[in-house]
């Protein structure tokens, strides 16, 4: 069910109580966009103790900056207090707020195009920051003065070229000028943990890769990773230039990666730890690492590589995506003939591929225990013997391979 009727419920409820109270920020730009959205905030003249009576289930998400979430039919909506800022000590949190009118909250959020508020109840449009114009124009601009709205919130800086990407606006030129003079600045004083959220918002949209020059161009990127300071813009587009053949699920830390080629795992590592992510998004990076290696070999050493070994490759979650990932860098008459010839060699592999998924092997530990043979070194490479035997020989006969295993030396050791 969308979310605008039950958002409009919780305005009306709050002009019901004698309250201003408007949708208010990106729903507004994409609504007038034509783009759908259900990402709805609510900004009211009511205080977070008034939004509280008001509703019967709410959570106290930002009390102190008069925020709280309104639950609604199991919506979430961000409800907050219209509000003047001061004081930016951190880059980022205000030392002090204080209520203030729609216009003077208009006037502290971060672009036009993202200024501006909606009456739902009368289909009005409040635009006190010029956000309509800028966007019939197709422009990226701060409101106010630039350079405040950066020493509030360095990130926002990053979230500029995030929006020129996804909409192919330019960044107009007084705020252009503004981040190129705060961007040395970004780092300590904006947390790794929001970088690295501002990155993956930019990669669910389309041009990620013009995103990345885009960050380059402004000193963004290699503030971020001094290791790519000195690198030419050429040399960052040669390295980003797979991008666009890149898998559209594929996940942001992959695409990141390709700005550092030459990385040995340990190296990949330490930037997995930098940019402090979770153990799965490593597990890809050690995953796609270890398939390059392989795929890179010659190919008279990925002809004598066993059918078991193409099923474990094939069986890791992660495989299709890193196929798809490596053919990206491959030239085009034969990328097409690259992902066919993997595509065939996992469907035949198919019922191997869901035995090692699900650990449900042909032969298992206690089949051998059966034989007589004991938990151990000796078992542990029956099973791996019997399951190689399994694959590569494309039996599912339990008893046939033990039949086979009790011939080998493994059997008589």
């Amino acid at each position: 069910m969308p979310a605008v009727p039950y958002a409009t419920t919780i305005v009306k409820r709050l002009a019901g109580a004698g309250h201003i109270a408007y949708f208010a920020g990106g729903w507004v730009r994409d609504y007038l966009m034509k783009h759908p959205s259900d990402d709805i905030d609510i900004a009211t003249s009511a205080s977070v103790q008034e939004i509280q009576a008001l509703f019967p289930k709410t959570i106290p998400v930002g009390v102190a900056f008069g925020i709280v979430i309104v639950v609604e039919e199991g919506h979430h909506f961000e409800v907050a207090t219209f509000r003047k800022e001061q004081g930016y000590l951190d880059g980022r949190r205000p030392t002090s707020i204080e209520p203030a009118s729609p216009q003077e909250d208009a006037q502290r959020r971060d672009f036009t195009i993202n200024g501006m508020f909606w009456d739902p109840l009368k289909n009005q449009l409040h635009d006190y920051i010029g956000g309509q114009k800028d966007l019939a124009q197709g422009i990226m601009r701060a409101i106010g003065d630039p350079h405040e709205r950066f020493l509030e919130d360095r990130l926002r800086m990053m979230r500029a070229v995030r929006y020129s990407t996804r909409f192919n606006f330019p960044i107009e030129t007084e705020t252009l000028q503004a981040i190129l003079s705060h961007a040395p600045s970004l780092l300590p004083a904006v947390a790794m943990e929001r970088v690295w959220q501002e990155f993956k918002k930019m990669s669910l949209f389309a041009h990620f890769d013009r995103g990345l020059v885009t960050l380059h161009q402004l000193s963004l990127l290699p503030t971020i990773f001094p290791q790519l300071k000195g690198i030419s813009l050429e040399e960052i587009q040669i390295r980003l230039k797979p991008l666009a053949f890149f898998p559209k699920d594929a996940p942001t830390i992959t695409e990141l990666l390709e700005l550092f080629p030459n990385h040995s795992l340990e190296q990949l590592f330490e930037l997995c730890d930098y940019l402090k992510l979770s153990r799965s998004e490593r597990e890809i990076v050690r995953f796609l690492y270890h398939a390059k290696q392989m795929l890179n070999m010659p190919q008279e050493w990925l002809a004598k590589l066993e059918k078991i070994e193409w099923a474990q490759f094939y069986a890791n979650p992660h495989a299709k995506t890193c196929l798809a990932i490596f053919a990206a860098h491959l030239p085009l008459e034969i990328r097409e003939n690259f992902l066919k010839e993997h595509n065939s060699r996992r469907q035949s592999l198919e019922v191997a591929i869901q035995r090692i998924r699900s650990q449900t092997p042909v032969v298992r530990a206690d089949h051998l225990m059966r034989e007589g043979i004991s938990p151990g070194k000796k078992m542990g490479g029956l099973l791996k013997e019997a399951e190689r035997i399994s694959i590569n020989e494309g039996i599912d006969k339990t008893e046939t391979i033990i039949d086979l295993l009790k011939k080998s030396s493994l059997w008589n050791t």
